[in-house]
């Protein structure tokens, strides 16, 4: 698996890069050499020390982010979170992979406000909607640790967004136009 390791407010050092390496590379015995690439980005940030991993998996998106004051105990965090994961929904996630197909994927963005008096867009995300069944669209959020996900619903063809609600459960937004 190739590793991409960025810094983002300072020097990667070659001893630090090592270490990312070495303790994100323990991702890939889960996955039997079917991971390619994971991005890290390394951030500091006044005494916090941020890394934030992304590895995709034929589809899926394996996200993990941790922060402390000390950017080693940040790389063992992120990577034990990661491992927690992987474990929680191996055996769904391979379930999954097994049965994807390749098809045209459409872009769309994702807007974050940021908290200020007048809010305006700071961060534009874009990502590949892919038609799923519920089940996996919640899969997909869990793994990536938010509290919402996009998905076109593989049953009605229609762009729906599930999301986790306040008492455990998980809500299915069905948009109507006209």
């Amino acid at each position: 698996m190739k590793i991409i390791v960025k810094g983002k407010n300072f020097e990667v050092t070659p001893a630090l890069k090592e270490y990312v390496e070495k303790k994100v590379s323990k991702i890939e015995k889960y996955f039997e050499g079917e991971l390619r690439e994971a991005t890290v980005t390394l951030v500091v940030e006044r005494e916090l020390h941020r890394i934030e991993v992304t590895i995709p998996i034929d589809g899926y998106i394996l996200r993990g982010e941790e922060e402390t004051t000390d950017m080693y105990n940040s790389i063992d965090n992120v990577v034990d979170k990661l491992e927690r994961q992987v474990r929680k929904y191996k055996t769904r996630i391979n379930r999954k992979i097994k049965t994807l197909s390749v098809l045209d994927l459409v872009p769309n963005g994702n807007f974050v406000p940021d908290e200020q008096q007048e809010p305006r867009v700071v961060r534009t995300k874009h990502f590949a909607l892919k038609p799923m069944p519920e089940e996996e669209a919640i899969l997909q959020m869990d793994l990536l640790g938010h509290n919402f996900f996009v998905f076109l619903n593989a049953e009605t063809d229609e762009v729906n967004v599930v999301y986790r609600r306040k008492d455990g459960n998980y809500g299915l937004i069905e948009p109507e136009f006209g």
